[in-house]
Protein backbone atom coordinates (compact mmCIF):
# COMPACT_ATOMS: atom_id res chain seq x y z
CA UNK A 1 0.00 0.00 0.00
CA UNK A 2 1.23 3.46 -0.77
CA UNK A 3 0.35 6.44 1.39
CA UNK A 4 2.49 8.50 -0.99
CA UNK A 5 0.28 7.43 -3.91
CA UNK A 6 -2.92 8.18 -2.02
CA UNK A 7 -1.67 11.58 -0.88
CA UNK A 8 -0.60 12.39 -4.43
CA UNK A 9 -4.05 11.47 -5.80
CA UNK A 10 -5.98 13.73 -3.44
CA UNK A 11 -3.56 16.65 -3.75
CA UNK A 12 -3.60 16.29 -7.53
CA UNK A 13 -7.40 16.26 -7.71
CA UNK A 14 -7.58 19.39 -5.53
CA UNK A 15 -5.13 21.22 -7.75
CA UNK A 16 -6.13 19.92 -11.19
CA UNK A 17 -9.84 19.22 -11.39
CA UNK A 18 -11.24 22.51 -12.63
CA UNK A 19 -14.51 23.72 -11.20
CA UNK A 20 -15.97 24.03 -14.68
CA UNK A 21 -15.20 20.50 -15.85
CA UNK A 22 -18.20 18.34 -16.58
CA UNK A 23 -18.62 14.75 -15.54
CA UNK A 24 -18.51 13.48 -19.11
CA UNK A 25 -16.52 10.38 -20.03
CA UNK A 26 -13.95 12.22 -22.14
CA UNK A 27 -13.14 14.86 -19.51
CA UNK A 28 -12.71 12.28 -16.77
CA UNK A 29 -10.60 10.01 -19.00
CA UNK A 30 -8.34 12.93 -19.98
CA UNK A 31 -7.88 13.94 -16.34
CA UNK A 32 -7.10 10.32 -15.42
CA UNK A 33 -4.41 10.13 -18.12
CA UNK A 34 -2.92 13.45 -16.99
CA UNK A 35 -2.85 12.30 -13.36
CA UNK A 36 -0.99 9.09 -14.28
CA UNK A 37 1.49 11.04 -16.43
CA UNK A 38 2.14 13.53 -13.61
CA UNK A 39 2.55 10.70 -11.10
CA UNK A 40 4.96 8.85 -13.36
CA UNK A 41 7.03 12.01 -13.79
CA UNK A 42 7.72 12.06 -10.03
CA UNK A 43 8.18 8.32 -9.69
CA UNK A 44 4.77 7.17 -8.47
CA UNK A 45 3.27 4.20 -10.29
CA UNK A 46 -0.40 3.81 -11.10
CA UNK A 47 -0.36 0.67 -8.96
CA UNK A 48 0.89 2.65 -5.96
CA UNK A 49 -2.04 5.05 -6.34
CA UNK A 50 -4.75 2.48 -6.99
CA UNK A 51 -3.71 0.03 -4.24
CA UNK A 52 -5.32 2.18 -1.56
CA UNK A 53 -7.79 4.26 -3.52
CA UNK A 54 -9.23 1.88 -6.08
CA UNK A 55 -10.12 3.31 -9.46
CA UNK A 56 -8.57 6.71 -10.14
CA UNK A 57 -11.22 7.29 -12.82
CA UNK A 58 -13.94 6.79 -10.21
CA UNK A 59 -12.15 9.04 -7.69
CA UNK A 60 -11.97 11.89 -10.24
CA UNK A 61 -15.58 11.36 -11.31
CA UNK A 62 -16.66 11.36 -7.65
CA UNK A 63 -14.78 14.62 -7.03
CA UNK A 64 -16.50 16.26 -10.01
CA UNK A 65 -19.98 15.00 -9.08
CA UNK A 66 -19.68 16.03 -5.44
CA UNK A 67 -18.30 19.43 -6.40
CA UNK A 68 -21.27 20.02 -8.72
CA UNK A 69 -23.66 18.89 -6.00
CA UNK A 70 -22.16 21.45 -3.66
CA UNK A 71 -22.81 24.25 -6.13
CA UNK A 72 -26.53 23.52 -6.18
CA UNK A 73 -26.88 24.20 -2.45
Amino acid sequence: MSKRGTDFLYRWISANVPETVGADVISVAELTQKLFADAKAIGISSTAIEEDTGSVYEAILDAIVHHDAGLAD
